[in-house]
C-alpha cells in the first residue's frame, strides 16, 4: 500500500468511526478498487507515451530520458570569449525548471502539459500542438517513468497567482529597480539586465555546465512575456539553474515589484 492510499484508509476510519465493520470494509475496499483501476489506466496512458516519446521526444531526450539523445547539444552560445552548450532536459533527475510548485518540488500535471503544449521557443523546444490532449497526458505519464520522485514524493501545491493592478506602474519600476539592486540580480544579469553581471562567466548547473545568465534585453523569457510567468520564475526559482527562489526572501509584493523593473528591462512598458 502506498503512503497516499494509507493516508486516504486513515481519513476514512476517523470519518466512518462507530459505522459497522461491513460498511467500513466495503468503503475501504471500494477505495483500493478505485486505485487500482487508476494504476491500470496510468501504465496504459504510459505505454502509448512511450510510443509518441520515442517517435517525437527521443531524438533529443535519449531513450532513457538522461538528455542524451542523437542532438545531445541543442545550442551552443559564445559571448565575451566564453563558450556555453545548451543541452535537452535530464528527466532522470526529476529537476525541472518551469513550475508553479514552490522550489525543490515536483511540477504538477498542468506544468508539464504547457511545456509540452507550447514549447520553449528560445530553448529549441517544439510545441506539440499537434498532438491531441490525450496524446500529451501520455507522454506526461512516460515521462514520469524516468525518475523515482514521481514516486517517492507527495505533490506540493502550485502558488497561487494574482497579478496587482499596479504592476507595471511608475512607482512599481521605481521599487523594482531597488529590489534589483538590493537582491544583488545585476551580479548574474548584470545593471541593464544585459546577462552580463560580475558573475555572468562563473556560473554553472546543477550537471556542472556553464549557464547563460538571461539577457532581459533582448525580449521574451523561455516562458514568454506574461507577468504572470516571470513573477513565477521569482517565487519558484529555476530549479538546476542557479536562479534561486525569493519566495522566502522577498515578500510578495516585492516580487511584483520586481516583476515592474523586469517588463520595464524586456522593453514592454511604454515610455
Amino acid at each position: 500500500m502506498g503512503n497516499e492510499d494509507k493516508f486516504i484508509v486513515s481519513k476514512m476510519m476517523v470519518k466512518f468511526k462507530g459505522h459497522s465493520l461491513l460498511q467500513v470494509v466495503l468503503l475501504v475496499s471500494l477505495v483500493f478498487l478505485m486505485q487500482t483501476a487508476k494504476s491500470v489506466y496510468a501504465a496504459d496512458a504510459a505505454a502509448d507515451g512511450k510510443k509518441i516519446y520515442e517517435s517525437r521526444c527521443v531524438i533529443c531526450h535519449g531513450p532513457k530520458g538522461d538528455g542524451k539523445g542523437l542532438v545531445d547539444l541543442v545550442h551552443r552560445v559564445e559571448k565575451k570569449g566564453m563558450t556555453w552548450s545548451i543541452f535537452p532536459r535530464d528527466f532522470t533527475a526529476g529537476v525541472f525548471k518551469f513550475r508553479t510548485t514552490p522550489t525543490g518540488c515536483m511540477p504538477v500535471d498542468s506544468d508539464l502539459m504547457r511545456v509540452i503544449s507550447n514549447g520553449i521557443p528560445r530553448a529549441y523546444m517544439p510545441a506539440s500542438t499537434d498532438l491531441s490532449e490525450k496524446e500529451r497526458k501520455a507522454v506526461i505519464q512516460y515521462i514520469k517513468s524516468f525518475s523515482p520522485r514521481w514516486k517517492d514524493e507527495q505533490p506540493c501545491q502550485p502558488v497561487a497567482i494574482k497579478k496587482p493592478a499596479w504592476v507595471g506602474n511608475p512607482d512599481s519600476v521605481a521599487k523594482g529597480e531597488k529590489v534589483w539592486e538590493n537582491m544583488k540580480c545585476w551580479e548574474c544579469h548584470g545593471k541593464e539586465g544585459k546577462g552580463d553581471g560580475t558573475k555572468s562567466d562563473s556560473l554553472k548547473d546543477d550537471w556542472g555546465d556553464k549557464v547563460v545568465p538571461f539577457d532581459f534585453t533582448s525580449g521574451a523569457t523561455k516562458m514568454g512575456f506574461a507577468p504572470e510567468n516571470v513573477f513565477i520564475a521569482y517565487t519558484t526559482g529555476l530549479d538546476g539553474t542557479g536562479m534561486p527562489s525569493f519566495q522566502d526572501s522577498l515578500s510578495e509584493e516585492d516580487r511584483w515589484h520586481l516583476v515592474s523593473y523586469t517588463l520595464k528591462l524586456m522593453g514592454r512598458l511604454s515610455k
